[in-house]
């Protein structure tokens, strides 16, 4: 039997795939209802909070629901029990419900929503569409006795240094003489209080995201034998990891618009699309960004994409991409329900490698509100 978890160790560990700090500022991510210091047997993933949401999960008996789409994105004037949302809010409360949401940061996280729809649409060579942030590298060098230094160059990579491309556990060492005099007041692993010390040492160099380096510090301390380790950081020359908004990337084989507006409805499990473009068009380089991307379309067009598929395509910007020649198709906002299936499946493999004992259940409530006949 698996570890007995709270919402706090939950959460802890959905943000070490999808970190806060990865949102576009100004949204409105993390917990926005109830409370995390409490057990947590099961997890409900959801696109959007909705009353029926709320239900299935008192129903589930979930004690958190982590969900795309903010309940709360505007501040709240009022909080009304006899009005749907507020009654939805009140049922939540009652029932001791915590509600987390991240947003645009598991739109932009590294395996997060955009890389699942360039997935369900079986994209290659896949990349970000809209850079937002950069994880930065830096060197890390850290000096230690000869004999403590593979333990410490391990406890480095494990914690995350030494990862480039596809490359990891990469480190540099160089031998060399380290001389220290400890102090009255010093308890010293090596040596003698106000005595000349020489000591075989090994300097160890290696690579560290900038997300990573607490991590990477910490457990190079640990592991550590001195009082006082002496250690250097400096910032990298190479580029860092990119992250961002939508994805760009290539079909596994070139189709007529006309075609792929059909693929893009089966591959997505959506009844209609609305398209710009001429259905005889080749489409083989395809931009894609879950939910509204109006304001990406100059982004997508200058990628070079042969089309952009995005949801709630405004009008006026329709005629813009038709200006530009460039070619759109709209399955709707409501592709993103891709995330459910997507964290539940996430979260189980880092629970079963924690050993927490936690299920987490996709909502089986289907929340787009448009039909079409």
């Amino acid at each position: 039997m698996g570890k007995k978890v709270n919402g706090h160790q939950i959460i802890e560990l959905f943000e070490q795939f999808s970190p806060k700090h990865l949102a576009v500022e100004g949204d409105p991510v993390g917990l926005q209802i109830g409370r995390l210091n409490q057990p947590v047997e099961r997890v409900l993933i959801a696109l959007d909070v909705l009353e029926e949401v709320v239900d299935e999960a008192i129903e589930k008996d979930v004690k958190l629901i982590i969900a795309h789409h903010p309940v709360i994105y505007r501040p709240l004037k009022t909080l009304r029990t006899d009005q749907p949302s507020g009654r939805m809010i009140a049922k939540l409360i009652q029932h001791d419900i915590a509600v987390y949401v991240a947003h645009t940061n598991l739109d932009v996280t590294e395996g997060g929503v955009n890389d699942w729809l360039a997935e369900q649409l079986e994209l290659t060579e896949t990349r970000v569409l809209v850079p937002t942030t950069e994880d930065k590298l830096r060197k890390i060098v850290v000096f230690t006795p000869e004999e403590h230094a593979a333990e410490v160059r391990q406890a480095m990579t494990d914690a995350g240094a030494g990862n480039l491309g596809d490359y990891h556990h990469c480190t540099f060492s160089s031998a060399g003489t380290g001389r220290f005099v400890p102090g009255n007041d010093a308890s010293p692993f090596i040596g003698d209080k106000n005595q000349l010390e020489e000591v075989k040492e090994v300097r160890i160099e290696t690579i560290v995201f900038e997300s990573a380096q607490k991590a990477v510090i910490r457990a190079m301390m640990k592991a550590h034998p001195y009082e006082e380790v002496a250690y250097d950081i400096f910032e990298e020359a190479t580029e860092g990891k990119q992250f961002g908004l939508g994805r760009i990337g290539l079909l596994h084989q070139p189709m007529t618009l006309e075609t792929f507006t059909q693929y893009v409805k089966e591959k997505f499990e959506v009844p209609a699309v609305r398209f710009v473009g001429d259905p005889a068009a080749l489409i083989k380089k395809v931009a894609v960004l879950g939910g509204t991307g109006n304001k990406y379309m100059t982004a997508a067009k200058f990628s070079g994409a042969d089309v952009y598929v995005t949801g709630d395509v405004d009008y006026h910007i329709a005629h813009d991409a038709k200006m530009l020649g460039l070619t759109i198709v709209d399955p709707g906002h409501n592709v993103e329900k891709v995330m459910k299936q997507g964290t539940a499946n996430e979260m189980k493999k880092r629970s079963s490698e924690k050993g927490f004992d936690i299920d987490f259940l996709p909502s089986a409530i289907h929340t787009d509100p448009f039909s079409f006949s």
